[in-house]
């Protein structure tokens, strides 16, 4: 046993540094900004807006054009099951599309459709706006495939104009604003686990 406190332990002569605590982080993701962690092509990346001393990573991706709820955190154990695709991860999106989307195409929308990595299939459609020129509808998807909404829409006839993530499974983003963050609190974290946690709810049979 070793306090980290006052204890310093060494191994051949270098020094073990204590393990760093766990840090969990929501993001609100602002368009324009990649999830890598260094960008060839120069453009900012999540951790700049995030000022703290943990070297934090982000849990999945968002395309730079994409704002909306990223998690933030050193848990890598944890990470790795919030993005397998055997626990089927809901991930809320609000899109705005480019023209009508009425109630009559609900069927079509929550039918799924053939992408050119396989069949893909929203757990959850709703229209919140139809106009003319542009619609607004809200999608759950359990794989974050990339550009799956995109894709997805884009295979139904509309192009997405802008697209926000919502939600990350029980995490919501709530009313932070673009380039805020804010703490997970235990009970979030604790929901996060427990998503992941035991058998899949979703096999490939169901799809």
């Amino acid at each position: 046993m070793a306090d980290p406190d006052v204890d310093v332990v060494e191994v051949d002569g270098e020094r073990v540094a204590a393990a760093e605590a766990s840090r969990y982080l929501l993001l609100h993701k602002p368009s324009g900004y990649v999830t890598t962690l260094r960008d060839p092509q120069g453009r900012p990346i999540v951790t700049d807006l995030v000022r703290v001393p943990e070297r934090l990573y982000p849990a999945g991706r968002l395309d730079a054009d994409v704002e909306g709820a990223l998690v933030l955190t050193n848990d890598g154990a944890l990470t790795h099951r919030l993005l397998h695709p055997r626990y089927g991860l809901p991930r809320v999106y609000d899109a705005e599309v480019a023209g009508r989307v009425g109630a009559g195409d609900l069927a079509r929308w929550r039918a799924g459709v053939e992408l050119d990595d396989g069949w893909a299939r929203p757990l959850a459609v709703e229209i919140v706006a139809s106009g003319t020129a542009r619609s607004r509808i809200t999608l759950t998807f359990a794989e974050g495939r990339k550009h799956e909404v995109k894709r997805y829409c884009e295979a139904l006839g509309h192009r997405v104009l802008r697209l926000k993530r919502t939600a990350f499974g029980p995490i919501a983003l709530g009313d932070l604003a673009p380039g805020q963050y804010r703490d997970l609190t235990a009970r979030e974290v604790s929901a996060l686990r427990a998503a992941v946690t035991g058998p899949s709810p979703c096999t490939s049979s169901e799809r």
